[in-house]
């Protein structure tokens, strides 16, 4: 089980397991991540799961889609980094990924 290092809202790391092919959005909630709402359960129509990941494990990642794409353009907080949890699959690969809540 990938074990990740979860950076929240008011600043605290948490390191959580997430079962492998959940998305990080589901293990996120699962673990009771405070901040993460995501409003519309994982269907890709609200980035209010907005996240920002560790570079070094994008590789790992499937890529962003167009629509993925268009909700995070309307994050004022959108990075490099940005993704939207509930369209990230937890791999075996992103054992270790740091993981920060966004605040938008």
């Amino acid at each position: 089980m990938p074990r990740l290092i979860v950076t929240t809202l008011d600043g605290k790391d948490l390191s959580i397991d997430i079962e492998e092919g959940a998305t990080l959005m589901e293990g996120l909630r699962a673990q009771g991540v405070d901040g993460l709402d995501a409003l519309c359960g994982g269907c890709c129509s609200c980035a209010t799961c907005h996240v920002h990941v560790d570079p070094a494990y994008a590789g790992h990642m499937p890529p962003m889609s167009a629509d993925e794409n268009d909700l995070l353009d309307s994050c004022s907080g959108r990075r490099a980094t940005s993704r939207l949890s509930c369209q990230i699959p937890v791999i075996a690969p992103l054992d270790g990924m740091r993981v920060t809540i966004a605040t938008d």
